[in-house]
């Protein structure tokens, strides 16, 4: 089983061919945190405001299992 990652807005541009509606498919063989996540995709950590695994808030540092729905979102800006 894997575990599907979605990308927020502008952190979708570091995935190349990214589909916001499937997200991305990932194995967890080497990946157990969703820092990890990040790092395989190339994103900076500074990068990521919020995290969600099952649609609950947690850190980088959570573990990942087969099955997660892991999603990432950037900071917000704006006045």
């Amino acid at each position: 089983m894997a575990v599907r990652v979605f990308l927020s807005t502008v952190l979708r541009r570091y995935v190349e061919g990214y589909d916001g509606e499937t997200g991305i498919s990932l194995e967890p063989r080497n990946l157990e945190t969703v820092r990890d996540i990040c790092l395989h995709l190339a994103i900076p950590s500074e990068k990521i405001k919020l995290a969600m695994v099952n649609g609950r808030n947690v850190s980088l540092d959570h573990g990942i299992q087969d099955g997660d729905r892991v999603g990432l979102f950037p900071p917000v800006g704006g006045g």
